[in-house]
């Protein structure tokens, strides 16, 4: 047997025997636990308190300033009940007016489902906290080419859903079916290819909407919908008006 043939065999050996060599020996004879129940009997921490205590005071004074006024209350359970209503037009209408500065082809915009739509919104001062509450995600604004064949599936899932917040164009429908839809006074055209806004999260799949996560190509214009809310209602204020949103039959349920 050759020299080399040896250190092959023995290799392998000298390997594990300097291995277990350099274990520590060391085995897990014992394990204690305890539970510790965080509840209404837990002690409060002063020191931690006393940390936090600051920034919660500045944080709830910022959410408390008032950024503009509404002339009525926009209801969230007429939004999810009713295929058009003040919240959802105010909300479609609000991001689809700044993503247009961003991206003036934009044709028409789905910005938010109606379950995105979280809360009323007020009669009278509408504050920071009412628009984070309103919009509590950290969604983006994004925007899609799609065909009108392409759009006919998302046509057909708002009408299914008895209506969703939606700015630019119209439908008509009945028993949760699309009876007609029209984009600037004309029907959509199947080769036609349209420019529609929504939010990341619905062209992702979310809230089961479809087409869009089917569709690759995507452009996010640097908007959040927050910001798109909270910009619309301070640029109202600035210029002396109400919040007054209008049920406009951008939807018609017959």
């Amino acid at each position: 047997m050759t020299k080399k043939t040896i250190l092959r065999h023995c290799l392998p050996l000298l390997f594990a025997a300097l291995l277990f060599s350099c274990s520590t020996g060391y085995r897990l004879s014992r394990s204690n636990r305890a539970d510790y129940p965080i509840d209404s009997q837990l002690a409060a921490d002063s020191v931690i308190i006393k940390t936090y205590l600051p920034y919660k005071a500045q944080m709830e004074a910022e959410m408390r300033q008032v950024i503009a006024h509404s002339a009525v209350l926009m209801s969230k359970k007429s939004s999810d009940t009713l295929p058009e209503s003040l919240l959802s037009n105010f909300f479609a209408d609000a991001v689809m007016h700044q993503a247009l500065k961003l991206d003036p082809n934009i044709d028409f915009a789905i910005p938010s489902t109606k379950g995105g739509l979280r809360v009323d919104l007020p009669k009278g001062n509408i504050t920071v906290s009412n628009i984070f509450e309103l919009m509590p995600f950290e969604n983006e604004v994004v925007v899609y080419d799609v065909t009108g064949i392409q759009l006919k599936q998302l046509l057909d899932f708002i009408a299914s859903t008895n209506g969703q917040p939606i700015s630019g164009f119209q439908m008509q429908i009945k028993d949760k079916k699309l009876l007609s839809a029209t984009y600037k006074g004309k029907p959509f055209e199947d080769n036609k290819t349209y420019r529609i806004m929504t939010s990341d999260y619905i062209g992702g799949g979310g809230d089961k909407v479809p087409v869009f996560k089917d569709i690759t190509s995507r452009k996010a214009i640097g908007l959040k919908v927050r910001d798109a809310l909270m910009k619309e209602v301070k640029e109202k204020e600035a210029a002396g008006e109400l919040l007054n949103p209008v049920l406009d039959n951008r939807i018609i349920k017959l």
